[in-house]
């Protein structure tokens, strides 16, 4: 107790503190606003001599009656917001994030006029002042105004914010726009008039002023991001328009003003415009990706380039045109039926395309109700003036008839024909089986008819043969005749020929030994004659040589002569006498291979063996072979003498 009486003052300030708000609102009716907040103030009662309390249609007061109040507090310090008089609420700012749009429903306002289901813009700081908003004519209910990405001071007891994505349109997509606020749509249009100014219908407001129609809009929105409002438009995202390669794109549209018939007088089924009316526009769209509200205009393809059609169960082109068209069943004249596949080529020129369009509507109609018919009626005219086969074997020019004949009509109808083509002819099944029976006979006929020419050739080859077998024995026999024939002719001939062979012999042999002795004689005296003049020379030349010879050789020993002696003279000088005749003697023996040992050995008297004697029976022994051969000699030449 006595710590409580010593410090009572400190507890007092520590509750002054902690409470100092409460006292402070209590005391001064003070009241703090944060920074990120705004204070929502509802006024309990009413003094003497302030508004009274609202009327039964307002639900905030903007004129300090009893309620919701319209003015917020901003963050900051307020006083006379006596806490027995003013309910204070902190709320948060109101957020509205990146990509996202802040759609507003007013709790209080104006009434919005019958008919519309949006609150009319006004200015109003985005919501953020509903006293300007109450005060402006603002209408309860959804608004066509909204607020974008950012922080807003919003007085939630009038306002109520949520939050939707932006509009985004893709690449190659357009929006189709249509409105769910407006003035009616004008009576015989489908689509509202175009209201420029608007910002692809991102001010709403404005489009409600300029008096734009709700419902299908003519305008349409391109690729992007757009803030939108969901409540007022609505956007349907669809692909462009694509035209390829080789079409134009004839535009029908469906709204537009009343134009001119711009197709000329000699045109008469159906009209064509200029650009912008409703109709079919004269200028067609070439290839390319085109931004078009398919539910106000129509962009009817038509190929520019040569179309292929075909009438035949079994094929169709990948532009489906022909897909409804089948193989053509005719009759012939004959009453068969057969079928036919048929192709047809045509054009259609970009400037003509437009009143194909207004002709037909679509190349659907034009195959259907033109080329089909025209095409299967002519040729089953045709099939009926000729029989099956005839018809096969003329197809060439059935083919040109037709080309021809399709070409006129389909200039009547602004198409141009290039060609027609027939494809298979198939008969009836039991013709071709006829067909087919007579020509396997026709081709057995033939068959039949080359056997019997083969057979008759073979016999002929036959006897033909036989015939040259035995004429190879007759002509055998008739040449081993003539062979006889021939060899004893030859025979006579052999032995007339060698007696004349040898009666000419004979003169031939006495003329050749006539002639022979005759050249012998003659070539005797020009022998004689050649060997006398021969001689004289041969003894002229020989006296010449003689001479010649003998002095070089009278020369040639003299001066060997002397060289000789000169050189004995130095042998004996050197050797001695005696001892160089020893040498020169076994020099000669050397020389003339002279055996110093005999094959016969003779010796001398007494015995004693002599050299010289030796020498001499050798010698004696060579004479005597030499005398034997000389008597040999003599004897043969004796016989061939006698002989």
């Amino acid at each position: 107790m006595e710590f409580l009486e010593s410090y009572w003052w400190i507890l007092l300030l520590i509750l002054l503190i902690l409470l100092y708000k409460v006292i402070l609102r209590i005391l001064f009716g003070m009241v703090i606003i944060p920074e990120d907040r705004i204070g929502l103030v509802t006024k309990k009662f009413v003094l003497f001599g302030e508004n009274k309390e609202l009327t039964d249609s307002r639900m905030v007061a903007t004129k300090g009656e009893a309620g919701f109040q319209a003015r917020t507090l901003a963050p900051g310090l307020y006083f006379g917001m006596w806490v027995w008089q003013y309910d204070i609420t902190r709320q948060p700012f109101i957020i509205i994030p990146q990509g996202k749009i802040g759609l507003v429903l007013a709790k209080d306002g104006g009434e919005i006029p019958t008919g519309a289901i949006l609150g009319r813009k006004v200015e109003c700081d985005n919501f953020q002042d509903a006293d300007k908003f109450l005060n402006g004519g603002g209408q309860k209910g959804r608004q066509a105004a909204y607020i974008t990405a950012g922080s807003y001071r919003i007085n939630t007891l009038l306002f109520t914010v949520s939050e939707v994505d932006m509009v985004q349109i893709h690449e190659s997509m357009v929006g189709i726009v249509t409105t769910l606020d407006g003035s009616p749509i004008e009576g015989g249009q489908i689509a509202g008039k175009y209201i420029d100014g608007h910002n692809n219908f991102q001010d709403f407001d404005l489009f409600l002023r300029n008096s734009g129609n709700r419902g299908l809009q003519p305008q349409i929105v391109l690729a992007g991001s757009y803030n939108i409002n969901p409540w007022a438009v609505q956007i349907e995202e669809i692909p462009m328009t694509e035209i390829p390669i080789g079409h134009v794109g004839v535009v029908i549209s469906y709204i537009g003003l009343e134009g001119k018939d711009t197709s000329g007088s000699e045109f008469k089924h159906g009209n064509i415009f200029e650009k912008g009316h409703k109709g079919v526009w004269n200028e067609p769209y070439g290839p390319g990706k085109y931004p078009i509200n398919k539910y106000i205009m129509k962009v009817e393809l038509v190929p520019t380039t040569n179309l292929v059609l075909n009438w035949a169960n079994a094929r169709s082109e990948s532009h489906s045109l022909d897909k409804n068209l089948s193989t053509i069943t005719v009759r012939s004249k004959d009453g068969f039926p057969f079928n036919l596949d048929v192709a047809q080529i045509i054009h259609i020129p970009s400037t003509e395309a437009p009143k194909v369009i207004a002709r037909f509507g679509n190349m659907n109609n034009l195959v259907s109700q033109v080329l089909e018919p025209t095409i299967g009626n002519y040729f089953r005219n045709s099939a009926q003036d000729s029989d099956v086969i005839s018809f096969l074997g003329t197809r060439k020019e059935r083919q040109q008839s037709a080309k021809e004949h399709i070409s006129k009509v389909l200039e009547q109808y602004n198409v141009n024909a290039v060609d027609t083509l027939i494809g298979d002819i198939v008969p009836p099944a039991s013709l071709m089986k006829t067909l087919t029976d007579r020509k396997i006979a026709q081709e057995e006929e033939l068959t039949f008819e080359t056997q019997k020419k083969a057979q008759e050739k073979r016999q002929g080859v036959e006897k033909e043969t036989a015939i040259a077998d035995m004429q190879k024995e007759i002509v055998k026999a008739q040449q081993s005749v003539e062979i006889a024939e021939r060899t004893a002719n030859a025979t006579v001939k052999k032995a007339e020929g060698d007696a004349t062979s040898i009666k000419l012999q004979v003169q031939a042999e006495a003329e050749t030994i006539k002639m022979r002795a005759h050249a012998s004689a003659e070539a005797t005296r020009f022998k004689a004659q050649a060997d006398s003049e021969a001689t004289k020379l041969n003894a002229n030349a020989d006296a010449e040589k003689i001479a010649v010879t003998g002095n070089a050789e009278a020369g040639k020993i003299l001066a060997i002569g002397k060289s000789t002696a000169e050189a004995y003279q130095l042998a004996v000088g050197a050797m001695g006498g005696d001892n160089f005749t020893k040498y020169k003697i076994t020099e000669e023996i050397g020389k003339g291979k002279i055996k110093i040992i005999p094959e016969v050995l003779i010796n001398g008297s007494g015995g004693e063996a002599n050299p010289m004697n030796g020498l001499l029976g050798l010698k004696l022994m060579e004479m005597i072979d030499a005398t034997k051969k000389d008597d040999h000699t003599h004897g043969q030449d004796n016989k061939d003498i006698k002989k």
